[in-house]
């Protein structure tokens, strides 16, 4: 594997770390030390490492039999448990991540408004690794007609869609940023689902992360309904999972026995053990009670970050929404995607957070899993007074060269 890697988000320096194994929200690297699980496999890992109505359901699912190649006893009940808690949603398909439930849901609108071609994004924006819009876009990203936006610049982006209203074919956003967790304003989410039903264009949720964010994601908490609605991450339980679903209008031209269908293949779109793990998951674990009281915690435990910060005096902040976290030593990051490049400071924060035992993604990112309790976030709120304590001054240093734009020496 070049690099030793085959996965890019989880390499860092000077080497990261390879586990053995994990149960509850503890991780156990090859060495054997253990860490607080605070990464949530970047929000795959909502139900924890060992949950038993999750492995109860994957053990009976291998015991049934692998690779059927046809339709099976769990499919049916996923689609329908994803429906009942997503109002927009009327029909939905199964891919295997949330990369290719993208990809699926824009060549659809591709090939349902042949007469437009562009495809409204945002910069900051992550909807897969061939969709990346973070500091200026990936080389790798597939070749649609991008028209890229300002996230949560109501104004700007209301005129951006106006000027190509009659060529935009569908708008795709997160409804919070993943990258860094940049919420959304409702008012610019409404202003989006305004203008493309004004406009005949075709709004997607991109929900792979904030699907968790309610019982109902996102656009169940802001009462928004898009068009389509892209998810993945932990509704296959642990196992690869990506869905693209929405408008009954839409969605049915993947009917195969409707004239002119549009095909869609894939060896394990409903392979059994994501089909099987997902149903238990969402609905024996990840329940509308579940879902409130861990988004909950999350928030309690962002405040509490912030107001460590502000009792040392840091350029810090903790951003998002419930439980899904962003860590920035930086105050400009909440509207500025180029101010969340990392720096060496939060490069060193990652390790020394590794070192007390927090793992979490070097980016500082917090994925909480349901696991979590009130004294797991009490050792991170101490863990991190006692960085900011011990590192102030450096902290305070690096800061202010970069805010002059002087680079520190590596």
């Amino acid at each position: 594997m070049p690099g030793g890697n085959t996965r890019t988000v989880l390499h860092y320096s000077p080497f990261p770390l390879t586990f053995a194994g994990g149960r509850g929200n503890r991780l156990t690297d090859v060495d054997g030390y253990e860490y607080l699980d605070l990464l949530g496999e970047y929000s795959a890992g909502l139900y924890g490492h060992t949950h038993p109505a999750v492995q109860a359901a994957l053990r009976q699912a291998i015991e049934s039999g692998l690779t059927l190649g046809g339709p099976n006893l769990y499919e049916a009940r996923l689609a329908e448990a994803i429906r009942s808690r997503f109002a927009s949603i009327e029909l939905v398909r199964f891919t295997n991540s949330g990369t290719e439930a993208n990809l699926m849901a824009l060549s659809a609108v591709r090939a349902l408004c042949p007469s437009r071609s562009r495809v409204l994004v945002f910069g900051g924006g992550y909807h897969g690794g061939v969709f990346n819009f973070r500091h200026g876009g990936s080389r790798l990203n597939a070749p649609f007609d991008w028209l890229i936006g300002d996230y949560n610049d109501l104004q700007g982006t209301r005129a951006l869609l106006r000027s190509f209203a009659e060529e935009v074919a569908a708008v795709m956003v997160e409804p919070m940023l993943g990258g860094g967790c940049i919420p959304g304003t409702p008012e610019f989410l409404d202003m989006l689902r305004e203008e493309c039903t004004a406009q005949g264009s075709i709004l997607i949720f991109d929900e792979v992360m904030t699907s968790r964010l309610s019982p109902s994601g996102l656009q169940g908490l802001l009462g928004i309904r898009p068009d389509m609605t892209t998810l993945g991450k932990h509704l296959g339980g642990g196992a690869s999972f990506g869905a693209f679903g929405g408008r009954r209008d839409l969605m049915e031209r993947f009917d195969p026995d409707v004239p002119d269908a549009f095909e869609h293949a894939g060896t394990f779109n409903n392979n059994v053990l994501s089909m099987a793990a997902g149903f238990a998951g969402l609905s024996e674990v990840f329940t509308p009670p579940q879902a409130r009281r861990i988004n909950a915690l999350g928030d309690r435990l962002r405040e509490r970050l912030n107001g460590v910060a502000g009792a040392h005096g840091m350029p810090f902040q903790a951003t998002g929404l419930g439980s899904l976290i962003g860590l920035h030593f930086n105050p400009d990051a909440a509207h500025d995607d180029e101010a969340r490049v990392k720096s060496a400071i939060e490069r060193l924060f990652h390790l020394e957070m590794l070192e007390r035992g927090y793992y979490f993604g070097r980016r500082g990112y917090i994925a909480l899993s349901l696991p979590t309790t009130e004294a797991d976030c009490d050792g991170l709120i101490q863990a991190v007074d006692d960085f900011f304590a011990a590192r102030g001054a450096l902290i305070r240093s690096e800061f202010t060269m970069r805010q002059n734009d002087v680079r520190p020496r590596s």
